[in-house]
């Protein structure tokens, strides 16, 4: 049995600290302590320490090969043969001033009971991830594995969204084209003169192109659905009002100006159109679209016509005409999961039906306002000044709004994918006269409202559950 030595040094780097002496080499002291030390105290000792040498001062100590009585792999000249060891490696390498050891620990993996490679002589610093940027960005990309149906549905609603743009280009590319120019001149004198957006003939409505399956997709994108509260009889005429606008009234066009809601099935007998400007009927080309879809123009003369002429029997009864009453105003109140309509001072869609005895219909759009995100008035006041002063010169405005791409759910002019439900409610009867007295016009104006307000307390808790504000009449 080994003697153990009176007040000898200790090996352990915290107790010589602790005594004042200088550091001991690795293999001094694993020579000295090793076996002394329990199993797994050893192996916790071997994966903290990580000395290399004995100072700055003295000159490296040569590896010692019988340190222990177990064989351990030796590092010569950039070789390492096998240890039996499971814990504790020992390279040696060779510089111009002499031999240097360093130790390649093991620790303990506490989990299947086996050892486990440790680091040792320094902390292992990694470069940045490659893609990191890419996780943490903001954007995010769609897939590459998107069904077919999302991918037709979303180039349905991009060729309407960008049907201004892409027509009025066409428009452009046919005129640097000499050899249609013959075509191009008598078209446009024609386009300068037509009263087809205001006629009332409805002459240029296509109810196949309104019906084709393109615009089941274009509905099925959000996706739209149209809800009736009351039957509408088909001998009568009605004056629908659209609430509210959004930012381009996708709604509205899914649902009066197609046939992808089924509104013929719902209100059968009654032809309804759907309004806008009338300068989008001097657009060439875009004209043509609008008018194919059956769109008219917004302005009184077009309104009386529809609800005048035509219908069952020749004076328009049957048909009905969809008015998006807050207009270019209420598109600068549209902000998600609020519902402010622009319709206190609103009466002259409400004269109209009063002169040609259309009854009122209220239409409530839910999820209108989400389709898009817009700059806030409350925090760019000078940009929303200048937006309403664009609107009073030009009598239209140009929100600043974004939502989502084609190839990315963050940044574009596609409409979010968010569920749109139009719901249609009771209507107003209404008496006709030549002249309305501004008392009857409010009282139908007040019954109109109260009407709006029913829709919207009887089914906000159903289509509007993450609403920050609830329903309110502004100016």
């Amino acid at each position: 049995m080994a003697t153990a030595l009176l007040n000898s040094e200790p090996s352990l780097p915290a107790e010589r600290q602790h005594q004042h002496l200088p550091p001991k080499s690795y293999a001094d002291a694993a020579e000295e302590n090793l076996d002394t030390i329990p199993k797994h105290d050893q192996e916790s000792q071997e994966s903290q320490e990580l000395y290399a040498g004995k100072g700055e001062d003295e000159a490296p100590r040569t590896p010692r090969r019988n340190m222990h009585k177990k064989s351990w792999s030796m590092r010569l000249n950039g070789h390492i043969k096998e240890s039996k060891s499971p814990n504790v490696l020992i390279e040696s390498f060779e510089e111009k001033d002499g031999q240097h050891l360093v130790s390649i620990q093991t620790g303990w993996d506490s989990t299947n009971g086996k050892p486990s490679v440790a680091r040792c002589n320094s902390e292992l610093v990694s470069g940045r991830k490659a893609g990191a940027r890419w996780e943490q960005s903001r954007i995010h990309f769609a897939p590459l594995s998107v069904p077919l149906k999302r991918r037709l549905q979303t180039l349905v609603v991009l060729a309407h969204t960008l049907s201004v743009a892409g027509l009025l280009s066409a428009f452009f590319l046919t005129c640097a084209i000499p050899l249609f120019w013959p075509l191009l001149i008598p078209y446009l004198i024609y386009v300068l003169f037509s009263d087809a957006g205001y006629s009332g003939t409805l002459s240029h409505r296509s109810d196949f192109i309104r019906s084709l399956p393109m615009w089941s997709l274009f509905a099925s994108y959000f996706p739209a659905r149209l809800h009736r509260s009351a039957v509408l009889p088909p001998t009568r005429k009605y004056v629908f009002g659209y609430h509210p606008h959004g930012i381009i009234s996708h709604g509205a066009f899914a649902a009066f100006a197609t046939e992808a809601l089924g509104f013929s099935q719902l209100f059968p007998g009654i032809k309804n159109t759907l309004l806008t400007l009338d300068t989008n009927f001097r657009v060439p080309f875009y004209r043509e679209y609008a008018l194919t879809m059956g769109l008219q123009s917004v302005s009184r003369e077009s309104c009386e016509n529809i609800l005048s002429k035509g219908g069952a029997n020749g004076e328009g009864m049957g048909r009905a005409i969809t008015i998006v009453v807050g207009g270019a105003r209420e598109s600068l109140d549209a902000q998600p999961h609020s519902l402010r309509l622009v319709l206190k001072r609103r009466k002259g869609f409400v004269k109209l039906a009063i002169r040609t005895g259309a009854d009122l219909v209220p239409v409530l759009a839910f999820g209108e306002n989400e389709l898009y995100d817009q700059v806030q008035p409350e925090q760019h006041p000078l940009i929303h000044k200048m937006q309403l002063v664009v609107k009073k010169v030009l009598g239209f405005t140009v929100p600043l709004f974004h939502a989502r791409g084609v190839f990315n759910y963050d940044v574009g002019m596609m409409p979010y994918r968010r569920p749109l439900n139009v719901v249609v409610g009771r209507p107003i009867k209404v008496e006709q006269a030549s002249k309305p007295a501004d008392d009857y016009v409010d009282e139908l104006h007040g019954m109109y409202v109260k009407e709006l307000e029913r829709i919207w307390e009887e089914w906000k808790d159903e289509f509007a559950m993450e609403r920050t504000e609830e329903l309110a009449i502004v100016e």
